[in-house]
């Protein structure tokens, strides 16, 4: 019996497009969008981000300083958030629906720039009970730290959650915890599975 669902946040949710936020930076400091992406992309500065090494004053110091530019706070994260298209993989009316008979939890490799502008737009994140995101946790799917988290805030066994990610690898680190997971493809798909499973709202 499943009595908490948890669902991934990017691309599960909400979908997004890494381009837009590299065109609008490149706008901005002249740096083609690949090479801002080359630049981005060297060694672990986004994980250590989302793992919460650092905060976001910090990654924006350090970002400036790979695009040899200035940035404001203010204007990074608009550009970092622009990346958010606006219309919901899932919507709205299903995760609430599923709220009034089962626990949520929202499990999610993200940073505190991202997480607050999303919260502060997408009205489906009040739909759920608690959040479990890498920054706050310090660690990453699919590390089994985080999954150890999302249980806890689950409230029961983890065989009675079930968990939806567009990564197979993160799925697979979820069943290793004993997680019910499928790897998502649609919306449809997973109302499918959840009520192949007695999940109903």
């Amino acid at each position: 019996m499943i009595r908490t669902v948890i669902f991934d946040l990017g691309r599960v949710l909400v979908p997004f497009d890494f381009q837009r936020g590299y065109r609008a930076m490149s706008e901005y400091c002249g740096l083609p969008p690949e090479e801002i992406r080359a630049r981005l992309g060297r060694g672990s500065l986004v994980n250590g981000f989302e793992s919460g090494e650092f905060d976001g004053a910090e990654f924006v110091r350090r970002v400036s300083g790979l695009l040899e530019t200035e940035i404001s706070y203010d204007r990074f994260s608009e550009f970092w958030s622009s990346i958010f298209l606006p219309e919901t993989l899932i919507p709205e009316s299903m995760v609430e629906g599923i709220r009034r008979g089962y626990r949520t939890v929202l499990l999610s490799n993200t940073n505190p720039i991202h997480f607050q502008m999303l919260s502060e737009t997408y009205p489906i994140l009040r739909h759920f009970d608690a959040y479990v995101l890498s920054h706050e946790v310090k660690a990453m799917k699919p590390q089994p730290r985080i999954y150890a988290a999302a249980i806890e805030q689950a409230q029961c066994a983890a065989q009675e959650c079930f968990f939806t990610d567009d990564v197979a690898e993160y799925v697979e680190g979820a069943k290793l915890a004993g997680i019910d997971a499928v790897q998502f493809q649609n919306h449809a798909q997973i109302e499918a599975e959840l009520r192949g499973r007695g999940v109903n709202w």
